[in-house]
């Protein structure tokens, strides 16, 4: 069961101002103080199980912060987030591989602390191979890997290790058009068996395509949370209005 519910999440960081002096610089990260920056503010909603769900939203909407927190990789600074079923989370990359272990190695590592046994890793390493395509490099060591084969082999992990919740943020646009395909087929297969998908990306089409409802994040907040079509519309109308900041193919 991949099930996600979000309650009055907010997250906080503390900025430290650049012209403080040294030394009143440390003291204030020792007392753990600075100007907070509320990355979240009191962001609540449900995703059931085998929903399609897309997160849109500007540059420092809070969109990443979102996916890490609900992955556990952070933790919300006021209220909960409960996740039913298996999380496979691709958030940056190379997240989770380590540079000094060779490819294989990284695979047994990262399903691994995904929740497979050793057998159930061993059976699929040659589909994860396969699928990146980086099978002739599987016995070297990942700092030899381009940024684009560390993506398609964290990709081919995440997608191999029978999520009931896989979280990717900007994931899609990894890789040559031919892998891009690979990987949207793969995606709609998982769905398809009930896999519960939340996917973050600056490009609209890849959001049309693959998913049936939108979250708008606008300043931390959420501000429009309904079916794909008509949360992009009003995105590109607001875009429109606002100008050259909005154009959705820029990196956050």
């Amino acid at each position: 069961m991949g099930m996600i519910r979000l309650q009055n999440v907010s997250k906080r960081f503390y900025l430290h101002r650049k012209r403080e002096l040294l030394a009143q610089s440390a003291w204030r990260r020792f007392r753990g103080l600075g100007d907070a920056f509320w990355a979240l503010d009191d962001v609540s909603f449900e995703v059931g199980v085998g929903e399609k769900v897309g997160i849109i939203g500007h540059n420092g909407a809070g969109k990443s912060t979102l996916l890490s927190i609900i992955a556990g990789v952070m933790a919300p600074t006021s209220g909960t987030v409960e996740c039913n079923g298996r999380v496979s989370a691709m958030l940056e990359l190379g997240t989770g591989f380590h540079p000094d272990l060779t490819g294989r190695e990284n695979i047994h590592l990262n399903a691994s602390l995904l929740g497979l046994r050793r057998r159930q890793v061993e059976e699929r390493e040659p589909s994860i191979l396969e699928f990146s395509g980086v099978e002739s490099f599987a016995d070297e060591p990942l700092r030899t890997y381009s940024s684009g084969m560390v993506a398609r082999l964290g990709f081919a992990v995440a997608v191999h290790v029978e999520p009931e919740i896989l979280v990717l943020d900007e994931v899609l646009a990894v890789g040559d058009a031919a892998f891009r395909e690979k990987c949207e087929i793969k995606v709609a297969e998982l769905v398809s068996g009930g896999t519960t998908l939340l996917l973050v990306s600056h490009s609209l089409p890849a959001i049309t395509a693959n998913c049936s409802r939108v979250i708008w994040l606008d300043g931390g907040h959420v501000k429009m949370d309904a079916p794909t079509e008509s949360v992009v519309e009003a995105y590109h109308s607001a875009s429109d209005l606002t100008g050259p900041k909005t154009a959705v193919s820029t990196a956050r």
